[in-house]
C-alpha cells in the first residue's frame, strides 16, 4: 500500500488517489500533490473552497453581508474584480460597485 500524505485541510489519514489528484473522503478536499505553490511573501489566502487567491483575481460573494452604516447589504453573487491581498483578519481589499472601498474576509468569497 502506498504511503499517501494526510489531508492538508483536516489532517485525515484516509486519503485516496483519483487520477492525478488526491481526495479526502472526510472533507471532500481535492489537491494535486505535485503542485507545491509557495507564496514569495509568505501570505497565503484561500477562498471558501480552499482555492489559492492572488492579487488581481475576481471573486464572488457567497452570502449576503451586512455592512455597518450602509443602508443595504452586499448581496450574494456580487462580483468583486481586481482584489488585493493584505495581512489581517479581513484579508481582501477591494472596491465594490455601490459601496466603494471595502475589506472582506476570504471565507465569504469564491474565486471565479
Amino acid at each position: 500500500m502506498e504511503n499517501l500524505p494526510n489531508c492538508p485541510q483536516c489532517q485525515s489519514p484516509y486519503v485516496y488517489e483519483d487520477g492525478i489528484l488526491l481526495v479526502c473522503p472526510e472533507c471532500a478536499h481535492e489537491w494535486n500533490p505535485v503542485d507545491t505553490t509557495v507564496e514569495e511573501d509568505g501570505l497565503v489566502v484561500k477562498d471558501s473552497n480552499g482555492t489559492l487567491l492572488q492579487d488581481g483575481d475576481t471573486v464572488t460573494v457567497i452570502k449576503d453581508l451586512k455592512v455597518k452604516g450602509a443602508p443595504k447589504d452586499i448581496k450574494q453573487g456580487a462580483r468583486v474584480k481586481n482584489i488585493r491581498l493584505v495581512e489581517g483578519d479581513h484579508n481582501i481589499d477591494c472596491k465594490i460597485d455601490g459601496f466603494g472601498a471595502m475589506k472582506l474576509k476570504s471565507e465569504f468569497v469564491k474565486k471565479i
